[in-house]
């Protein structure tokens, strides 16, 4: 059966005044699909994010979310795109003063209008997801650093989104901790279906995770491979791609 694209890019200029970051560039992501960006230090993984999720307007070029173009809409239909899409920050960017449970319930109340009842049930219901039931009374600093991440990914789920935008989820996490949000990641895309698109440079959640990546280089401002990391790893034509996925630097 055919896929969806559930997120179409073409010809993306993107940059910082008159300096360009990347030029030219075009991909899709399928519903369902666990997509990862990646690339070495400056190539623009994490200002593609910016951009895909409405943070930044391109130079020039088109993105589409779920058919609505984010680069070029009015406020209605961003606000009905940011309703599709949730995002895990790298600091999973919880509030310190809020309980688990009260940073969860952020983008429900604003969203919704949901009773207090309801709303208590559904963020306990999102924190199951996460493994973090029984914490909805914590601060984030009673917590540790993969439970934050977890949290973080509970309030980025909160309105059901399409499509979940991960910026180095592992980030600061310690090996054991990094390898369960991967598992994690897995067991929500395959359970819900949902669109993972994910910024890393962790080679090991790469190769656990990805259906397919997109492999960014700031010499060219372009991408350099796309496919599955597993088979990109021997069979790349480029020895640059082939050194990344192998952990060999260049001489």
């Amino acid at each position: 059966m055919e896929k969806n694209n559930i997120i179409e890019v073409r010809d993306l200029v993107v940059g910082y005044g008159a300096d360009t970051v990347l030029e030219n560039i075009s991909f899709d992501v399928e519903e369902g699909e666990i997509f990862i960006v990646l690339g070495g230090s400056g190539c623009g993984k994490s200002t593609l994010l910016k951009h895909l999720i409405g943070l930044i307007k391109p130079i020039s070029g088109r993105i589409r979310i779920d058919g609505d173009d984010i680069s070029d809409c009015d406020e209605a239909t961003f606000k009905k795109i940011l309703r599709k899409i949730g995002v895990l920050y790298q600091s999973a960017a919880l509030f310190g003063s809020m309980t688990i449970a009260e940073n969860v319930s952020l983008p429900i109340k604003e969203y919704t209008d949901l009773s207090h009842k309801s709303l208590e049930t559904l963020v306990k219901m999102k924190l199951k997801m996460v493994n973090l039931n029984g914490y909805e009374n914590h601060l984030p600093s009673e917590i540790s650093g993969g439970m934050r991440k977890r949290a973080g990914l509970a309030r980025a789920m909160a309105l059901n989104p399409k499509i979940l935008f991960f910026d180095e989820p592992s980030a600061g996490l310690d090996p054991v901790s990094s390898v369960e949000l991967d598992n994690l990641i897995i067991h929500l895309n395959k359970s819900l279906g949902t669109t993972m698109v994910i910024v890393t440079h962790e080679l090991q959640s790469i190769f656990n995770v990805a259906h397919r990546v997109i492999m960014l280089d700031n010499k060219t401002k372009g991408i350099i491979a796309e496919g599955n990391p597993k088979y990109l790893k021997d069979h790349s034509d480029d020895p640059f791609v082939r050194n990344f996925f192998n952990r060999k630097s260049e001489h």
